[in-house]
């Protein structure tokens, strides 16, 4: 990604705008949630919402803020007390019905049950049980659904998506996995569990992820269905960008040379986050879009939307490193702040972090404002669920 690809927040501190992107803003109905009241409320510009007609859910019990709601791995029984109705809170059956949380519960569980038959145990047993032990051990599945929504918005589906969907997927496991090693990041627990190396040892953990890495690249090839050959050489290329030395291994390398340096500028750092967070939710996108058969300016609109959510994931990422426990992530809390890491709350403070992430947010959505509306609620709530996730 060269510089016309990096948004300056060092101008932004002063007049920021990161795409210069002049396009009228869609607000589909995101739920949203009250964390001192526990009640319903909706977002301030779409006081409009429904869920589906046949089911009332209880969600009063869940401690999430606007719409991170963490609906993608439920146990059966929380899966039952949603489905119970509260006649507390009848619903106004003709308001919008698009219901964000019903979507990623539905598309979540989509993606699940398609990892879980994409790497069976088999011979050499402990490699396939380390693939599979950190593949399917949770997580918001937004790279994903990610992928998936894009290619529906463009006229795709579902299935047309869910083995790029799952190749991305295994892809992010895989950065997961080393970034927590020793010679790394050195972390002991990732999604609430003990990390890989500390369960089968740093050796296999390599391994575990050099094999799913090898492997989302097969399963691509081998699993996509009705799509044309030159659109999927198209997806197995830009995945490729994406995770090498122009994507994820870039920003990873510049972010190992920076530890310890006392002088790190905003320009570094946010070179660090696009490379190495935004490079693979900006690919999950583009993939999706690429198997819908999206054109190459509907293509460009998503890149940059997607781009826009990538540096606001990790801006939010860390944000919630100095706001939130352990307990509460899932993983080490407080980490960048041992090791004196740059990151964007200690080079422009918390409100300007907090300040940062609406622009960014908000420039996504414009980049959406010409696509059909209905068909953008994924992902414009997607943007959101980035914007206010709370792990």
């Amino acid at each position: 990604m060269g510089s016309a690809a990096t948004m300056h927040l060092g101008s932004w501190v002063q007049t920021y705008s990161v795409l210069n992107y002049a396009g009228r803003s869609i607000t589909p109905s995101c739920l949203i949630l009250n964390p001192f009241r526990k009640t319903l409320q909706f977002h301030k510009h779409n006081p409009v919402f429904s869920l589906t007609k046949a089911k009332r859910l209880d969600i009063s019990s869940y401690p999430y803020t606007s719409t991170a709601i963490s609906a993608v791995h439920l146990s059966k029984e929380d899966r039952l007390k949603e489905e119970v109705e509260n006649e507390d809170n009848p619903i106004d059956e003709t308001t919008i019905p698009f219901n964000f949380k019903t979507y990623m519960y539905q598309k979540g569980n989509s993606v699940n049950e398609a990892l879980e038959k994409s790497i069976t145990v088999k011979e050499p047993i402990k490699i396939h049980e380390a693939m599979r032990y950190s593949l399917l051990a949770g997580g918001k599945r937004v790279r994903p659904v990610l992928c998936i929504a894009a290619c529906e918005l463009v006229g795709g589906d579902e299935l047309t998506a869910m083995p790029s969907a799952c190749a991305v997927e295994m892809i992010h496991t895989m950065s997961l996995i080393h970034d927590d090693l020793p010679c790394m990041d050195n972390d002991d627990l990732r999604r609430g569990k003990p990390t890989n190396h500390k369960v089968f040892g740093e050796d296999v953990a390599v391994l575990a992820g050099d094999a799913l890495l090898a492997y989302a690249f097969e399963h691509i090839v081998n699993e996509t269905m009705g799509v044309s050959p030159t659109r999927v050489v198209r997806v197995v290329g830009e995945l490729a960008k994406v995770i090498g030395t122009e994507g994820l291994v870039a920003g990873q390398v510049v972010d190992m040379e920076s530890g310890g340096l006392t002088e790190i500028g905003l320009d570094k750092l946010e070179f660090i986050h696009i490379h190495k967070t935004a490079a693979l939710l900006e690919g999950s996108v583009v993939i999706g879009a690429i198997l819908g058969g999206a054109s190459d300016e509907e293509i460009g609109k998503l890149r940059k939307f997607a781009r826009c959510i990538g540096l606001l994931f990790q801006v939010v990422d860390d944000i919630l490193d100095v706001t939130k426990s352990s307990q509460e992530l899932g993983k080490t809390a407080g980490k960048d702040l041992v090791t004196d890491k740059a990151t964007y709350p200690k080079l422009i403070g918390i409100e300007k972090s907090r300040e940062f992430a609406e622009k960014l947010n908000k420039d996504a959505r414009d980049q959406l404002s010409e696509f059909d509306s209905a068909k953008a609620a994924p992902l414009i709530c997607l943007a959101d669920y980035i914007a206010n996730r709370q792990n």
